[in-house]
């Protein structure tokens, strides 16, 4: 897990990015579930694999006893409702594979309830506000116009 608080922009091929997500979910009926320091472990070990597999990074986790806090650089190729999915899916059945009869952990259903809160972050809303009011200034450059040098 990265705690790097630095400017994160990547590439793809044909795109430059800075997508983090700030996700918010809760085990079923907002259960207690999480609190042990073994299934702690285990759900970290499993974000963590998740991450590396789909090519995301982990900036901050914070799993508590009913809730996951999670801060995600994604890529723009996987939709927010597509990173919770593989998040929650996957970790629902991996934690109830390698933690059996956990009290709360539910064995035949996910372990979390439907919902999730998503949030973007990134540049200060009110500069990025600015630069698209000021777009006109940004772009003006002194050129000559190529007319007037065939001319």
């Amino acid at each position: 897990m990265s705690t790097k608080h630095r400017r994160s922009i990547r590439s793809l091929s044909h795109c430059f990015y800075e997508l983090k997500y700030h996700l918010v979910w809760t085990p079923k009926y907002r259960g207690k579930v999480l609190g042990d320091q073994k299934v702690k472990q285990e759900l970290t070990r499993i974000f963590e694999t998740i991450a590396k597999w789909k090519h995301w990074e982990i900036m901050e986790l914070n799993v508590q006893e009913d809730h996951v806090h999670l801060v995600l650089l994604g890529t723009p190729r996987d939709s927010v409702s597509y990173i919770m999915q593989i998040l929650k899916g996957k970790s629902s059945a991996w934690l109830k594979k390698k933690i059996k009869r956990t009290k709360g952990i539910y064995e035949t259903n996910s372990l979390w309830a439907r919902g999730y809160f998503a949030s973007s972050i990134g540049i200060d809303e009110h500069i990025i506000r600015r630069y698209v009011k000021h777009q006109e200034h940004h772009n003006q450059v002194e050129q000559q116009s190529l007319f007037n040098l065939i001319t």
